[in-house]
């Protein structure tokens, strides 16, 4: 099944061109009081959400997918975890590149070593909402990622098991301000951690290795690959991230960027693509109260 979220925290039901409004099937959902959980309730209750919008489609209110801007379909993650140079294209490009790896000596050295990172959760957007340059005076990137969602609570989980811990799949976006500073400080502007279109239930996904995953900026294909190329695949990343956090429904893991990260400035169109899950079209803006004489000047620049 291919869930979304939209307008006012409306869900929705996405079959080929459609979206279906089955909003009602949240009422399955618990009610809380505080203190309030430390996971998504929608994911925690997916399997009961899944089965009331199964008997809801049939008489649920119908529009085109393509007229409705998403938000991410996870709302409330506990934690957003991200994967660092976890393809060896990628690794090689940040290492030859000074402009990608500004001198940072963290950009030397692989996932093995570097281990994961978290983004702020109040960077997280929905394709509908687009990315907005907080900082339009620094080279910010694109970088298109397979991104999983946690289905149930996980502690030290086997890579032989891993897969079961999830709920499903969807694409991310992790925009990335090159610079010295660490890597979560870079990318967890507000809107540089962008999920969507839908979220994709595992069942749909048996095999998330062999997925290809590419991006375009205003119309040029900028990356394109395949996930048989992580250094750490799915399995693995839920192994190691469970070994170090207690991973809870809802949490998120970005898997890693290809080779072919490039720079996005306001204005332009970023669609994103992957294998079995789809494509979102994410336009990028220049954030509220950003610097006006340095966004003047970047505009100036692109003519």
């Amino acid at each position: 099944m291919r869930f979304c979220r939209f307008g006012d925290g409306r869900l929705g039901v996405v079959e080929g061109t459609t979206l279906r409004d089955v909003t009602a099937a949240l009422d399955v959902l618990p009610a809380y009081r505080y203190p309030l959980p430390s996971h998504d309730p929608f994911i925690a209750n997916l399997a009961q959400v899944t089965a009331r919008a199964k008997l809801l489609l049939a008489s649920a209110p119908a529009v085109p997918a393509a007229s409705v801007p998403l938000l991410s379909p996870v709302a409330n993650p506990g934690k957003l975890i991200a994967a660092p140079v976890n393809y060896q294209k990628h690794l090689e490009e940040v290492k030859s590149d000074k402009e990608i790896n500004a001198g940072n000596p963290a950009h030397s050295i692989t996932i093995h070593s570097a281990g994961l990172f978290l983004k702020a959760n109040s960077s997280l957007v929905g394709p509908g909402e687009g990315v907005a340059v907080r900082k339009p005076d620094r080279r910010t990137d694109h970088e298109v990622e397979l991104a999983f969602v946690i289905g149930r609570e996980a502690r030290n989980v086997s890579k032989r098991d891993a897969l079961s811990y999830i709920a499903g799949y969807t694409i991310g976006l992790d925009i990335t301000i090159r610079g010295s500073e660490d890597r979560s400080f870079r990318k967890s502007p507000d809107s540089y951690s962008v999920l969507g279109p839908w979220l994709v239930t595992a069942d749909e996904i048996p095999d998330p290795g062999g997925l290809d995953l590419q991006v375009a900026v205003n119309g040029t294909q900028r990356q394109k690959s395949n996930t048989r190329y992580l250094i750490l695949g799915v399995p693995e990343l839920v192994e190691l991230a469970s070994s170090f956090y207690t991973l809870y429904p809802g949490d998120v893991i970005f898997t890693g960027t290809p080779e072919g990260v490039s720079p996005i400035q306001p204005g332009d169109e970023i669609v994103a693509s992957i294998d079995r899950i789809g494509s979102m079209t994410v336009a990028v803006r220049t954030a509220e109260g950003a610097d006006a004489a340095l966004t003047g000047a970047a505009a100036t620049a692109r003519t």
